[in-house]
């Protein structure tokens, strides 16, 4: 069956290639690494409930997201993004689809 895998599973996905390309020594692409400030984030929220670990991992994603979705022209997720780290951090889950729905598109 070829369905669209759910934005968690894209998520995960993704984000593996983006960081394999990433250890090979690859330029990414602005898309790539938009996705790799989104998982840093994800991971997370999803593995310790805060973005403490996201800022461990990649202590600029919240400042990089911000302006990759500026310049890829996605606002909702510039907006998530731009939002201060503990309203980002209470809002993540609510806010999770659309921004991935809206760099899935991008």
């Amino acid at each position: 069956m070829a369905d669209t895998p759910d934005n968690e599973t894209w998520l995960i996905d993704a984000g593996d290639a983006v960081i394999t390309k990433r250890a090979s020594g690859s330029q990414l692409s602005s898309v790539e690494r938009l996705i790799y400030c989104v998982w840093v984030a994800d991971y997370g929220m999803r593995n310790a409930g805060d973005l403490e670990t996201a800022d461990d991992l990649h202590p600029e994603f919240q400042s990089e997201a911000v302006g990759l979705a500026e310049e890829l022209g996605l606002p909702f997720t510039r907006d998530s993004f731009t939002l201060p780290t503990l309203d980002l951090q209470g809002r993540y889950f609510e806010r999770f689809d659309r921004v991935c729905c809206e760099i899935r598109g991008a």
